[in-house]
């Protein structure tokens, strides 16, 4: 397993749209175990293949305090979704950053686990939020698009700032 770079906002990379997976390989297996081995030293909660610059419909996911319950979803898609929340989120590629997001309080989704089997999930609370928020990094999303213009110019400063204390 490897380590791999998350991509930090603003770059480019990361409003790319992911393709689907067409079979479950040994290079996927690998992509998804790198990803996990990234998002728990990161550490975060989800990490979505596009944020390390991987083409494919890949999300991983733990929300365990422990983190030992890990969720990975091949080519996701929510098929249902009800209520609204908001809470505070945070992505390992805008670091440092959180806001209130709203968001559908439960949903369904459907997906292929990490050896091509379907797999079916409803998911609400903190595990709904995630999903929702690494689905949208897969259509080239980031949950600082749902903020106000002005949030989103003070948060670019701020990480165009930070980038260069750190040069």
């Amino acid at each position: 397993m490897a380590l791999l770079e998350i991509l930090k906002h603003p770059d480019p990379r990361l409003r790319k749209k992911s393709v689907a997976v067409e079979k479950i390989t040994p290079l996927i297996q690998r992509v998804v175990d790198d990803m996990f081995e990234t998002m728990y030293a990161a550490p975060g909660v989800g990490l979505a293949s596009i944020q390390v610059d991987e083409p494919y419909s890949i999300v991983v996911i733990d929300v365990s305090e422990e983190k030992d319950q890990p969720l990975c979803l091949i080519n996701p898609k929510i098929t249902q979704s009800d209520g609204e929340m908001e809470e505070e989120e945070g992505c390992l590629s805008v670091p440092g950053i959180f806001e209130n997001v709203t968001r559908a309080e439960q949903i369904t989704v459907d997906a292929l686990d990490r050896k091509g089997d379907p797999l079916q999930i409803r998911a609400e609370g903190l595990l709904a939020v995630c999903i929702q928020h690494e689905l949208e990094h897969l259509q080239g999303m980031l949950f600082v698009d749902k903020l106000s213009r002005l949030k989103q110019q003070r948060i670019r400063k701020r990480l165009e700032k930070q980038a260069k204390e750190t040069l």
